[in-house]
């Protein structure tokens, strides 16, 4: 599952931005232009939804504005030139990291341009409520800000509501000398994120029904009708810790020394309680004291608009895979105060002013036409932050394939489509006797019903339910790593210059083959208990990349990574990936799965469905680069290759 953040507006800068020469497509800003010789303007600012036809008049001068004015700091094209050239491993200053309080000295804002934000705001009338690293917060009404940021704010229709944006883009005034990234809150469209990996909610109890397979074809459905000319077997149960471990060639590695993040909203009340159990129950190492850290913030807010208790189980996820195939890491999960873009923002910032971890999992996104490029800075300024100290961040690239059944329109997730960040798409996995790695699918699945007298599929293989994301951005540049290794066809899909394909790598995703979790729901009684089911989705792939990656990082050494794209791509043909196909055993592939109706007992019956594996939408697992699987899943020798580097 993904967590969607009411959807994460985030566009790489390398799609709304000048490039500054020798850049190779990653995002460094340039010198804004000037609106007038008095202002510079910060592109991407008024929404693409704030049109003309949509346009229902000026907003109440005395309606609120909670805004951000994210810092550019002192050297935003040195820092993305940095951040590129410690994470190539072509460059002499490959993992020559900088900690977080010298990459802050060298690139974060000064004193006299934190002191001229603040004054110019408050001069139009806007009262500064925070000040970080990244930004200075105002609050006030609408006319101070029209008189802060240069632009009328106008209500506009978006879908079937109202909300406000600036009717043209904002500026700042060229005085500020390029102190100013970009601005945040002048629309108040939702920005937020989804976890939407096919995750039930941790408030009410979830079961998985049997029949099950233990391992890939232990159990056949012979009393199932046929599929692909044979009989099918049933669903994995839910593999452990052992069987990915084997499967991506973990070895002896454990992750020992090697500190990993998780970022979601909110925070499981039964966390350590359901880590403990699950490890203890499934073969896992028992997590020592100090194993497992929580940075929270210190209060919640949108917690029903974000379905709050829904991100438990996210979290649940992302810490036990995490555990599960790098048990000697250290984690720390990281809750934001909501969904919304802002708050994960300030999560992340977390890790890297902190500098919490190297590897950061990350299982939430949305999608690629809800974003604004202001967030997109923002974002992608981070992302560089981290780079230069040696942290990397992995995010899952969404659940619903190319998102045509989702949102009607062709597209990738965001922020996976950040050139700065590694996108991790989605397989089905079959694990066979012994642990032993038998194939991958791409993650794409159709599902058919049992018909009434039992004898057919009703409708196969049937519609397609759900599949890893990928495919093409529509907005960011393709980035310099990419070149030579994904194939024309994909990266100039939307742009002869080439774009941002979506995924860079992947690992197992499919809920059909996917993994046991335990955690602390409600049953029917009202009781608590711990409780394991079976869950899948790109939100399982991330924390099992970041977990691989763990282990790579003590394979070299204990050196971190930091931003692994340029390595993966670098390692591209060394055949330490396993290049994933649709069709790897030249038949139709299925399971046969069985659900309780009410999610719990048999009591309200069973529901029979086949679920055809490989049927990614319009996306396609093909043999080399691929816009489901990237470069592949990691195989024997892929933890190894990082002592190379």
């Amino acid at each position: 599952m993904r967590s969607n953040r009411a959807k994460l507006r985030a566009v790489s800068m390398a799609a709304t931005l000048p490039m500054v020469a020798g850049a190779l497509a990653l995002g460094i800003p340039a010198a804004h232009a000037a609106d007038s010789p008095a202002r510079q303007a910060l592109n991407g600012t008024k929404p693409l939804w704030a049109t003309a036809k949509a346009d229902k008049g000026a907003t109440a001068n005395s309606a609120a504005v909670n805004a951000r004015v994210y810092l550019a700091g002192r050297d935003a094209a040195g820092l993305a030139a940095y951040a590129k050239a410690v994470s190539d491993p072509s460059s002499p200053h490959y993992g020559k990291y900088l900690s977080a309080k010298t990459a802050q000295a060298r690139f974060g804002a000064t004193k006299a341009q934190v002191d001229a934000v603040k004054s110019w705001l408050t001069s139009a009338g806007l009262k500064v409520t925070g000040v970080t690293q990244h930004y200075v917060a105002v609050s006030g009404d609408v006319a101070a800000a029209e008189k802060a940021f240069g632009t009328q704010l106008h209500n506009y229709t978006k879908g079937s509501a109202t909300y406000r944006a600036p009717a043209q883009t904002a500026s700042v005034p060229a005085a500020l000398q390029g102190a100013v990234l970009t601005v945040t809150g002048l629309d108040n469209a939702p920005h937020k994120a989804n976890h939407d990996d096919q995750l039930p909610g941790p408030d009410a109890v979830f079961k998985n029904s049997g029949p099950f397979s233990s391992y890939f074809g232990s159990n056949i459905a012979t009393t199932l009708p046929d599929a692909y000319g044979g009989k099918i077997p049933y669903a994995i149960k839910g593999y452990t810790g052992k069987q990915l471990r084997a499967a991506y060639g973990a070895g002896t590695y454990t992750g020992k020394g090697v500190r990993v993040a998780i970022t979601d909203a909110y925070a499981s009340p039964t966390i350590a309680y359901d880590a403990g159990t699950y490890a203890l129950k499934n073969g896992d190492a028992a997590w020592k004291t100090s194993q497992l850290h929580q940075v929270l913030p210190n209060n919640y807010t949108k917690v029903k608009e974000c379905k709050a208790a829904g991100w438990y189980g996210e979290e649940t996820l992302d810490v036990e895979a995490v555990h599960a195939v790098a048990p000697n890491a250290d984690v720390t999960y990281v809750g934001a105060a909501s969904c919304y873009d802002d708050d994960l923002l300030d999560s992340l910032s977390k890790v890297v002013d902190n500098h919490l971890a190297d590897i950061v999992s990350n299982s939430w996104g949305d999608v690629e036409s809800n974003q604004t490029p202001d967030l997109a800075a923002a974002y992608d300024q981070v992302f560089q932050l981290g780079a230069v100290q040696g942290i990397g961040f992995y995010f899952s690239s969404g659940d619903n394939g190319d998102e045509v059944a989702n949102t009607g329109t062709k597209q990738v997730d965001t922020p996976a489509n950040s050139a700065w960040v590694t996108a991790v798409g989605g397989t089905s996995l079959a694990v066979g006797k012994g642990d032993k790695y038998l194939w991958e699918t791409g993650w794409g699945t159709e599902k058919a019903t049992l018909s009434a007298d039992g004898k057919s599929w009703t409708n196969f293989p049937g519609a397609f339910t759900s599949g890893a994301g990928g495919g093409t951005s529509k907005t960011v540049a393709e980035p310099y790593y990419q070149k030579g290794v994904v194939p024309d066809g994909l990266s100039q899909a939307n742009n002869a210059s080439g774009n941002r394909v979506v995924p860079d790598i992947a690992a197992i995703a499919d809920p059909n083959t996917g993994f046991l979790v335990g955690q602390t729901q409600t049953f029917p009684d009202g009781s608590q208990q711990y409780s394991e089911y079976r869950i899948g989705g790109t939100s399982l792939a991330a924390p099992t990349i970041a977990a691989i990656q763990a282990l790579a990082q003590e394979a070299r050494g204990g050196k971190a990574i930091g931003f692994a794209n340029p390595t993966i791509y670098a390692d591209y043909k060394k055949g330490v990936f396993h290049d994933v196909t649709d069709n790897p055993t030249g038949s139709g592939l299925a399971v046969a799965r069985v659900d309780f109706a009410n999610g719990l007992d048999a009591s309200g019956g069973l529901l029979y469905s086949v679920r055809s594996l490989g049927k990614d939408s319009s996306l396609s697992a093909t043999k080399g680069y691929d816009d489901v699987t990237g470069v592949g899943t990691p195989a024997n020798g892929y933890v190894q290759s990082y002592a190379k580097h």
